[in-house]
């Protein structure tokens, strides 16, 4: 976890941040080993669309080590605000 976890903060972060994206929150689960990020993105563009560009950039290709190989499982949920009141 800690190797993935300076990889992200050395690397995804800043790219995702230069490709438009916003991190609002990030936590990690030790007891499972598990990590779980809030990412969003505002722009013109549809989601799916701007998430497949950065996954297609150079720039993360060369992410090195690869974020991917600390991944043994992910899941994506996408989300929409709502008001508590």
């Amino acid at each position: 976890m800690d190797q993935w976890l300076q990889g992200w903060r050395e690397g995804v972060v800043p790219l995702r941040q230069k490709h438009g994206f916003r991190v609002d929150g990030a936590w990690v689960i030790w007891d499972e080993n598990k990590f779980v990020w809030i990412l969003s993105y505002e722009g013109s563009e549809d989601w799916r669309k701007k998430d497949e560009a950065y996954y297609a950039s150079p720039d993360r290709k060369k992410l090195s080590p690869d974020p991917a190989r600390f991944i043994a499982r992910s899941e994506e949920w996408t989300l929409s605000p709502i008001s508590p009141g």
